[in-house]
């Protein structure tokens, strides 16, 4: 039977979240534009033409959420800093109100007996950094460091467990080469620079804050999803094999020292042109963790008609498996095969899943949240993560995604991931039944 116990007593549990996600307060207490603030006014880029501007309220009423995130046990928060909230030009001036906000929100964690795991930067670039270029100019190598190092001179006391980059390769491939986030570009031109600026900026990162406290425990977080072909011809394996490369390994390969997989997906030879000499040397960071963040598998099948990788996914619904309200299928062997798969790498030390969780079509009926589907998927997830540790597994922790509803990207609010039901009119907060799970889960 499944409980905690499974994963031994320094198994590290608890929540996730992200600034823009939750916060609203989008333009209050000196902070300044983000791109999402300015993608989200574009016409049909987000679902509904919803926007994050009020969001959860989280940045007024954080004190609720961490309370509630006491009442059902939780003992590590991960939640990321606004970088515009911070230096709301990217660089230059510091908003002290900022400061002050983030001061209170870790105060608050400690004070409920929650260890805080900090985010240095979910994908809310100050828009005044990406009018110069963003991530696909180079400087960007100097504005990082001058953002990290405001955080360090701000919060390195405050906080032991930091991430630098959450899902660089969604944040690079969505916003940098398919358009459908922010800041919205599109195209290799963009994307390889801005991969290759992202991953030099994930290693400054690390070094920047071991100079400032060695002590501190310092990883970044990647998406991952299992990779298996719609068939067994060879042309297939191997666009899943490139599809590997490019969802599961082109962030975290370079860290280890092992640079891009250009073997495997040539396509990626084109960044050396954005490659000065000694980047291979640093580009390369000895992670004290690596966070996965897993939901899914991809079914992959060759494709003529896509460019450069000449593969495509074949969505859930049209292979008739189960899936979530995102359209992800439900495969609970796909966390243990990302597990066992980074845990081969000799460069990882250890493993926190920093992600993993569902969006189901949740109701709120007489004050209740019934989701028995989201305890299915989160017991049977877990016990994945559990085989996984058994077989030996550097696996060493597991977040949930998310505490609360929030603004889902582009799919706006209705795609619910929440263990807390947010009813976005009111800003009712209601545990769901997979919040009460979970709590009796680590009680």
């Amino acid at each position: 039977m499944l409980n905690r116990n499974l994963f031994g007593p320094d198994f590290i549990w608890g929540v996730s979240s992200s600034a823009t996600q939750t916060e609203g307060a989008w333009n209050v207490d000196g902070k300044g534009h983000s791109i999402w603030d300015t993608f989200v006014q574009a016409k049909n880029k987000i679902a509904a033409q919803h926007h994050h501007y009020q969001a959860t309220e989280f940045y007024h009423r954080f004190e609720e959420d961490i309370a509630l995130a006491k009442s059902m046990n939780i003992k590590h928060f991960r939640f990321s800093f606004a970088w515009s909230r911070i230096l709301p030009d990217g660089i230059g001036t510091v908003n002290q109100q900022g400061i002050d906000y983030y001061k209170r929100v870790i105060k608050c964690c400690k004070e409920n007996d929650i260890e805080p795991w900090v985010t240095l930067y979910h994908w809310d670039l100050p828009q005044a950094l990406e009018a110069r270029g963003g991530w696909t100019n180079r400087e960007i190598l100097h504005w990082f460091e001058e953002y990290v190092n405001t955080c360090m001179q701000y919060f390195k006391d405050d906080v032991n467990h930091w991430m630098i980059l959450n899902e660089p390769v969604v944040f690079t491939g969505a916003g940098y080469f398919l358009g459908i986030h922010a800041p919205g570009k599109r195209g290799l031109k963009n994307f390889l620079p801005a991969v290759h600026h992202a991953v030099l900026c994930q290693a400054l990162g690390f070094r920047i804050i071991k100079k400032w406290k060695p002590e501190a425990q310092v990883g970044s977080t990647f998406s991952c999803s299992y990779i298996t072909p719609y068939a067994a011809s060879k042309r297939t394996v191997r666009a899943a094999q490139r599809v590997d490369k490019l969802l599961n390994c082109l962030f975290l390969e370079p860290a280890l020292g092992l640079g891009y997989p250009y073997k495997e997906l040539p396509i990626i030879k084109r960044i050396n042109k954005y490659m000065l000499p000694g980047d291979e040397l640093l580009m390369k960071a000895d992670l004290d963790f690596i966070g996965i963040q897993n939901y899914t598998r991809e079914v992959i099948q060759h494709s003529f008609w896509i460019p450069f990788i000449h593969a495509k996914a074949i969505p859930a619904a049209k292979r008739k498996v189960y899936h979530t309200a995102m359209g992800w299928e439900v495969y609970p062997e796909s966390i243990y095969h990302m597990i066992k798969k980074y845990s081969a790498y000799t460069g990882v030390k250890k493993i926190i899943v920093t992600e993993n969780g569902a969006a189901f079509q949740d109701s709120l009926l007489q004050e209740q949240v019934n989701d028995p589907e989201r305890i299915e998927f989160l017991s049977s997830y877990l016990a994945e993560v559990a085989r996984a540790k058994r077989e030996g597994a550097k696996v060493n922790g597991y977040f949930v995604w998310s505490l609360t509803d929030n603004f889902e990207w582009a799919e706006g609010y209705h795609k619910r991931f929440g263990l807390v039901y947010i009813d976005f009119e009111t800003q009712q907060r209601t545990i769901k039944a997979s919040g009460y799970w979970y709590k009796d889960f680590l009680s």
